[in-house]
């Protein structure tokens, strides 16, 4: 079984769950990249400078700051200017323990905990899916008044192998608390 990300749910409204998040550890590579997901996928296989194998864990985040909805503030975008994936690494695994890339398009980055709003949805992914489920999650938090913090994200936590109408997809962005 995959590893995910601890939680806790902070509150739960009609279809969004307002959660605190930990510290992260992130390998991410940037979209202008082909192969994101082969690039980060051979990195934790054990194309990094220790050899070490790395175990897959959920969500992979992914983020395109070319649709970018203005926020208050940048929060995953902080990163970079534009959108990348990223896989999160094993709790047991700090910033200091994570392997290092050997390709320089890797890149390995710690995420501060924060609180999140996220609507999860079923399906396959697909640029449609995302702009509908980003404006129904963005209408939810607007008629609660809660305030937002940087760009919409997505967190798949299925292989591609998995049926469409088993998989969980979320999208998801930065709330203040």
């Amino acid at each position: 079984m995959v590893q995910s990300v601890k939680y806790e749910i902070v509150r739960k409204m009609d279809k969004v769950e307002i959660r605190r998040y930990p510290k992260i550890v992130i390998a991410k590579v940037f979209n202008s990249e082909a192969d994101n997901f082969g690039l980060l996928f051979r990195f934790i296989s054990g194309n990094n400078r220790q050899k070490v194998k790395v175990k897959m864990t959920a969500p992979v985040v992914s983020q395109d700051d070319s649709q970018e909805i203005k926020m208050t503030s940048p929060v995953l975008s902080d990163f970079s200017n534009q959108g990348y994936m990223a896989f999160v690494m094993p709790s047991e695994f700090s910033l200091e323990t994570t392997p290092l890339p050997l390709d320089g398009r890797v890149q390995v980055e710690e995420v501060p905990s924060r609180v999140v709003a996220v609507l999860r949805f079923s399906g396959s992914w697909s640029e449609g899916h995302f702009e509908e489920k980003t404006r129904e999650l963005l209408e939810e938090l607007g008629k609660a008044e809660i305030k937002t913090r940087g760009s919409v994200f997505s967190m798949l936590y299925n292989p591609p192998f998995t049926p469409s109408f088993l998989r969980r997809n979320e999208v998801a962005i930065e709330v203040e608390e």
